[in-house]
């Protein structure tokens, strides 16, 4: 992996955007935030920014994940842009080898290709953008991915069917994945993996450890390279993250009851809006969660690198007001770059 690096003095740091759009807003306002987030985060120090697709959500606005890709790419000039991720069984492998090998020929050296195996939505939808022929398009993830590889190689060339443009690009492809399952895939692949520890934390530890025990070297990567998305929410004082944290809280909450909505703006008291079942579910949700003070973030950050020796964190941060959301970035950054690397296992 290009960009990748050994003895790094510090931890690499990126963002992951759902396109959330806020109550009271649309999808043309969420897509300004973005581009000025991924502006910002350029300028802060952050490796990548990764947009997710999703879809039949009136709060998530990132269906068209490749074309948000572009925009993103387009308005800055170092980041890497990303997905974290496609949802593969919801496209067919040419589609996405045309698409990306377009983006990466827009922007040389700067597009990541994450791929996922869940829709990304409910199974109407998915029956709805897949069809009937891609039913069980799932099981054939790791077949999937040997086409995409094999779309992008040189030696395709000579092939009847041809990704042009995509052929020859570099495009670096990462597992993502939310289970043992992926950790496995991703081991025997020999690519980088990125868990979805932001909302699946339950299986985090185990699944980074299935990979790096059973990771065989490929020609793209020599050693294991884990991804762990968190959530965070950083503020000036930890009483204020703790109250912007909330807009994340009643997130989850939708989620949790399928009552989803529009991001809401913070509340002085969940309380008084989610019952004891709901709080706890949510609670089980945010075993990787990082709120408050940029000291409290800190020592909980060291913590979390020393024990999961990540190489990489990749924030979300579902924050109602966008110079809120800015500060947390920034504060962020700034945690990260005074946090120390994990020592290698």
């Amino acid at each position: 992996m290009t960009d990748q690096h050994d003895n790094q003095a510090t931890i690499s740091y990126s963002v992951l955007d759902l396109a959330t759009v806020l109550e009271g807003k649309t999808a043309s306002d969420t897509f300004r935030t973005s581009i000025e987030l991924a502006k910002f985060a350029e300028k802060a120090g952050y490796t990548r920014y990764w947009l997710a697709e999703h879809h039949n959500m009136a709060g998530v606005a990132s269906s068209a994940t490749s074309v948000l890709i572009g925009y993103i790419a387009g308005g800055t000039s170092t980041i890497r842009v990303g997905s974290g991720g496609i949802m593969l069984p919801n496209h067919s492998p040419l589609v996405v080898a045309e698409q990306f090998g377009t983006l990466g020929s827009l922007y040389p050296g700067r597009i990541d290709l994450g791929l996922g195996r869940a829709p990304g939505t409910d199974q109407v939808t998915a029956m709805a953008l897949r069809g009937t022929d891609r039913l069980h398009a799932a099981h054939d993830f790791p077949q999937d991915i040997l086409k995409l590889q094999k779309y992008f190689s040189k030696e395709n060339s000579h092939s009847q069917v041809r990704a042009i443009p995509g052929e020859g690009v570099e495009i670096p492809i990462w597992i993502l994945g939310s289970s043992t399952d992926s950790a496995r895939l991703a081991a025997a692949m020999g690519l980088p993996y990125a868990f979805a520890s932001h909302f699946a934390p339950a299986q985090f530890l185990t699944a980074i450890n299935i990979y790096r025990q059973n990771f065989k070297p490929s020609a793209v990567l020599d050693k294991p390279y884990v991804i762990s998305c968190v959530n965070v929410v950083a503020a000036d004082t930890d009483a204020e993250a703790e109250r912007l944290s909330t807009s994340l809280l009643q997130f989850f909450m939708g989620v949790i009851t399928g009552k989803r909505s529009l991001l809401q703006p913070p509340v002085e008291n969940m309380n008084s809006i989610w019952s004891d079942y709901e709080a706890e579910a949510v609670g089980q949700m945010l075993g990787c969660s990082f709120f408050g003070s940029p000291a409290t973030i800190r020592d909980e950050m060291q913590q979390f690198i020393e024990q999961t020796k990540v190489d990489e964190i990749m924030v979300t941060s579902h924050i109602y007001d966008q110079q809120a959301r800015l500060h947390s970035y920034k504060l962020f950054a700034e945690v990260m770059q005074a946090v120390t690397p994990a020592m290698a296992e």
